[in-house]
């Protein structure tokens, strides 16, 4: 069992910490009540959890906080966002309204509240993970807040007592013309004379930029006068600045967690997980039961735009050299191991890729290995275990880059800009200058998976269109893709949705 409050201090010290250190200086061990959907998170959680659950649940937040980021670099609309996540939020992190009379609202609501510390304490280490983890969580934030339950949400907002000063009558009349015209704008005619949007509330400006860049607050001396109908954007706003405030604080007490073994791991994971999610966390196979996957139509496969950019370009070097080094090798290999490449036929393959050797040359340097890979030979687990896994995009990105003459590796991390370009149009048929000058920002950004996801949106356009209009294929499996496994399923099932309908719609 596992303590979420993994802080303590000497008793002595208590007296000497300002209030902003709090939640480090005092762990009262006690059962949370959860009265609201909603939370601010204020609350370090106290009770045990298991290793397992701290870590699971981490990885479910995870994988909606790194789709929400996908959504933002697509410049989805809040109502596509909404749309986009619905399904993964029901799957992954439910939140039902008290008014559902769910009997999995606490499970529920502690899952919620336990993964959010657990994942402030994978992303509080630097600056950049602290800032797009506020970005992320509070888009999160909004997106419920705004889907909650009116009635719940005021309770909620209420429940805040958030410093809020309220416009007195007599100053209401003073600036009756300037409050009319800021209740108007943007409204139909007539629509701002509801008493709801009569009350009105005054804060500094410096709490609500949002509201005053888009000019939906009266500003004077310093103040926002904001009508009653902004409020939720001021709660959005007051979530963002505390988390930011508690992350910094968070940032300070972690070399307290140096001391336990068995977080410091897992929180690593997670934050370098946050790079790109690990294509581990989907758990699905990518193999196509009713496909045709041999070694004589790889190079079909590929020129149908069925293979990623990394495996793309193995392939090419392969046909090219008729040889691949070692660790190039091995990502091809795991990778069509992974879309249903039988041993048999990949040691076809691979013989009849390396044509300029002889057969006792390749049985003794070349076949062993294939075999080992499928899990053919070696020892009890390796065998066991059916060998070694295809490798995730995080995988690739992170170990082993490729040195002078080797084609292994992510082209969007490892190529420059001016090969990368050669490889999407040359190689893969990316001419359109929109989606290569989207790439070059997204490789400049770092955002490598998402450079990816928009070469294959790109290059399947007509069938994501044509899938989401025959309600082929849900939101939920369009998700962002992390695994070149899952880019090759899902790129197979589109090409092919009017022979393998049955397929597609088991997808995910």
């Amino acid at each position: 069992m596992l303590r979420s409050n993994v802080s303590r201090i000497d008793p002595k010290r208590r007296n000497v910490l300002d209030h902003r250190k709090k939640q480090f200086a005092e762990a009262a061990y006690k059962d949370t009540d959860y009265p609201h959907r909603l939370n601010f998170y204020s609350t370090p959680p106290t009770a045990d959890i298991t290793i397992e659950q701290f870590e699971q649940w981490a990885i479910d937040r995870l994988r909606i906080l790194a789709e929400l980021e996908a959504c933002s670099f697509r410049n989805k609309s809040p109502a596509e966002a909404a749309s986009h996540m619905k399904p993964l939020l029901d799957r992954y992190l439910p939140l039902d309204t008290n008014s559902s009379s769910s009997s999995q609202l606490f499970a529920q609501r502690q899952k919620d509240h336990y993964s959010h510390f657990i994942l402030r304490l994978a992303f509080a280490s630097t600056e950049d993970l602290r800032r797009r983890f506020t970005r992320v969580e509070t888009m999160l934030f909004r997106m419920r807040l705004n889907a909650d339950d009116s009635r719940e949400r005021q309770a909620f907002i209420n429940s805040l007592n958030l410093d809020w000063e309220t416009v007195s009558d007599e100053e209401k009349r003073e600036l009756a013309s300037e409050l009319a015209a800021t209740a108007s704008f943007g409204q139909k005619k007539g629509s701002y004379e509801s008493q709801e949007e009569q009350t009105w509330c005054k804060v500094s400006w410096l709490r609500v930029p949002e509201l005053v860049e888009q000019r939906r607050v009266y500003l004077r001396q310093g103040y926002a006068y904001v009508p009653a109908r902004e409020q939720q954007a001021m709660v959005v706003s007051e979530f963002s600045s505390r988390l930011e405030r508690q992350l910094e604080l968070t940032a300070r007490a972690l070399p307290r967690l140096d001391e336990d073994d068995r977080l410091t791991p897992i929180l690593a994971h997670l934050s370098k997980n946050f790079i790109t999610p690990d294509a581990s966390y989907v758990g699905t196979s990518s193999a196509i039961s009713s496909a045709d996957i041999s070694a004589r139509n790889i190079d079909t496969l590929v020129a149908n735009h069925h293979f990623p950019a990394c495996m793309s370009h193995l392939h090419r070097t392969l046909r090219r050299d008729a040889h691949l080094k070692h660790y190039g090798r091995l990502q091809y290999t795991l990778f069509l191991k992974g879309i249903g490449l039988n041993l048999e036929e990949c040691l076809l393959f691979w013989r009849q890729s390396f044509n300029k050797i002889t057969d006792d040359t390749f049985n003794k340097e070349y076949r062993y290995n294939v075999r080992h890979t499928y899990g053919d030979v070696g020892g009890d687990s390796n065998r066991r275990g059916g060998g070694y896994s295809p490798y995730s995009c995080q995988k690739i990105l992170t170990e082993h880059p490729p040195g002078p003459g080797e084609a292994h590796g992510c082209p969007y991390r490892h190529f420059n800009m001016e090969n990368l370009q050669t490889l999407l149009s040359q190689g893969m048929g990316v001419t359109d200058r929109g989606v290569l000058n989207g790439v070059k920002e997204d490789k400049e950004k770092q955002k490598f998976h998402m450079a990816c996801n928009r070469v294959f949106e790109h290059l399947h356009k007509e069938e994501i269109k044509k899938a989401k209009e025959d309600g082929i294929m849900t939101a939920a499996q369009l998700e962002t893709i992390v695994h070149p496994n899952e880019y090759f399923k899902r790129s197979y099932l589109l090409k092919n949705m009017g022979k393998m309908q049955g397929d597609v719609k088991m997808e995910g």
